[in-house]
């Protein structure tokens, strides 16, 4: 059987820790009942961007990085693998963003004035 490939349209793939986002049961977004993945896609994709392999950002819940943190989840940008970043619950997404290395022209989606958009 011949390797085959299938083609991408991601520019960043965010690996999060599985086991941290189950502990924690949410803790991101505007009224805190995201998890870290479902916020990260939420605030960080264009609003009419393709979903799955034609989004421009993957943010894929993986398994346990060893570190299990308390109140937080483990998330890594996998083009910066030595460094693991430890994401407290409630923590503001545009630094989330900026310490996951994401500052090359992507923006944070519109969010409501409870999230700390600055204006």
């Amino acid at each position: 059987m011949a390797i085959k490939t299938a083609k991408t349209e991601w520019r960043d793939l965010i690996l999060v820790c599985k086991k941290c986002s189950k502990k924690l049961d949410g803790g991101f977004g505007p009224d805190g009942d995201k998890t870290l993945k479902k916020a990260l896609r939420k605030y960080l994709t264009p609003p009419k961007s393709s979903k799955g392999r034609k989004a421009p950002l993957a943010v894929i819940e993986t398994a346990c990085f060893d570190i299990c943190p308390k109140n937080a989840v483990v998330a890594v940008n996998a083009a910066q693998p030595k460094a693991l970043l430890i994401v407290p619950a409630g923590c503001d997404l545009f630094e989330v963003k900026a310490r996951l290395g994401l500052d090359n022209g992507r923006r944070l989606q519109p969010a409501p004035a409870s999230l700390g958009a600055p204006s």
